[in-house]
């Protein structure tokens, strides 16, 4: 296949690790990278090629068939719409948005314009996580009942050197971590219906423990913990609690239970790990085998890789805007059925992404 070109918006602390991922995609062609801080992009380049650009010219390069957007949350659909103005594909870090609404714009903007929406995460499509969907898919399960989500840990201050936008706007546990579950779960079990959430007050104040600026002061303006349960279109149900405030904790990150058996999926923060089933009867736990690729590193890249396929091959992509875009749905319903004390029925039903398994690596392209 005829590469895509590349272009980058944002190259701050996660550009490195898509820059990397990316050289083992030849599908990739990063052609030019940019950011609010020229000595950012060109630092960038100058480790991994490309070339350090404004985005005005990103935008005008008409060798730029796809702009990834690694700016900060916050910036996400503004400048994905610049993007979709320019008449470039995008494809955006996660989440789509930091608020629905403005999120669905952007979906709508891209679609009226024919142009493919794409977002991370994408380590769903790992092959830890693939195998689990294709064990869930062989009815080994037997009927989906329920399930757990757990991402909860103390807080990013203890080691981002620059970590006060995890707590304003845009930012908390669910917004950051929630993505990888969320997306994790539709991917196994399909669409959800509907939300119960709730979140204790948070703490207002948090103090940076990491350099460069150890000891200053974070004012704290999103909830740091929150708690509920998602019923999925299936009817499963599966509680999920996502926090900055726990010391420690002994939950696995997901779990998937069923009328035959319960299954154990690796942290979907990552592209592999152990995949484990225990039968109903058994008295112990057995592995799954994991043969599908990308099990075996950070290819943070592989949702941009498959996008860029896609588009060659006239063929739907798995990371979508579509999905992206229910994942913030459902995460922003944890809040308002806090606030209301009320279940949130999830309006936005995408279909599940195609198994990767199905395409040939996406290395051999």
């Amino acid at each position: 296949m005829k590469p895509v070109g590349i272009g980058i918006i944002g190259c701050g602390n996660i550009s490195a690790a898509y820059l990397k991922a990316a050289r083992s995609f030849p599908i990739l062609d990063i052609r030019a990278l940019s950011d609010a801080r020229p000595e950012a992009a060109e630092a960038r380049a100058a480790e991994f090629g490309g070339v350090a650009r404004s985005v005005a010219e990103i935008l005008a390069d008409p060798e730029i068939e796809i702009v990834l957007n690694l700016t900060i949350p916050a910036a996400h659909v503004d400048v994905g719409l610049q993007i979709i103005e320019a008449g470039k594909h995008a494809y955006s870090e996660k989440p789509l948005g930091i608020d629905y609404r403005d999120a669905r714009r952007l979906s709508d903007a891209a679609a009226a314009k024919g142009l493919r929406l794409g977002s991370a995460p994408d380590t769903f499509l790992g092959g830890a996580h693939q195998a689990a969907r294709a064990f869930v898919d062989a009815g080994h399960l037997g009927q989906p009942i329920g399930g757990t989500a757990f991402f909860m840990c103390p807080g990013h201050e203890r080691w981002h050197p620059d970590p006060g936008f995890y707590y304003k706007r845009g930012g908390g546990p669910m917004l950051d971590m929630g993505p990888y579950y969320i997306t994790d779960l539709v991917n196994l079990l399909g669409p959800v219906a509907r939300v119960a959430g709730l979140s204790p007050e948070p703490r207002r104040a948090r103090t940076i423990a990491s350099e460069p600026k150890k000891g200053e002061t974070i004012e704290v303006e999103v909830p740091t913990h929150v708690a509920g349960a998602i019923q999925f279109a299936n009817g499963a149900v599966v509680t999920m609690a996502m926090s900055f405030d726990v010391a420690a904790h002994r939950h696995l990150p997901l779990e998937i239970y069923g009328t035959e058996g319960s299954l154990v999926v690796p942290d979907p923060n990552y592209f592999g790990g152990e995949v484990s089933f225990r039968a109903k009867g058994d008295t112990d736990w057995s592995p799954v085998e994991v043969t599908l690729p990308y099990a075996d590193g950070n290819h943070r890249s592989l949702g941009l890789a498959d996008m860029a396929a896609a588009i060659r091959a006239d063929r739907p992509h798995r990371a979508s805007g579509e999905l992206a875009l229910h994942v913030l749905e459902v995460m922003e319903a944890f809040g308002r059925s806090s606030e209301t004390g009320r279940f949130v029925e999830i309006e936005t039903a995408p279909g599940r992404p195609a198994p990767l398994s199905a395409d040939a690596p996406l290395d051999r392209l």
